[in-house]
């Protein structure tokens, strides 16, 4: 495959997008890991989720 005069560019477009596409998944990860054990400390405090006496029952209700 011959990619021309400009091949140098292409490639290092294609590493950074690459490199940045890796590094928005691994903060994801770690952000999800983080916000997983804060919940977990929260409710080992004795918080609960409000969302779930807010929810909805079956039919569209509020119970």
């Amino acid at each position: 495959m011959d990619l021309g005069p400009h091949a140098f560019f292409i490639i290092a477009a294609y590493a950074a997008t690459a490199l940045i596409l890796a590094a928005l998944a691994l903060r994801a990860f770690l952000d999800h890991a983080a916000q997983r054990r804060a919940l977990a400390e929260l409710e080992r405090r004795g918080a609960r989720r409000r969302s779930a006496a807010d929810a909805p029952n079956r039919e569209g209700l509020r119970w």
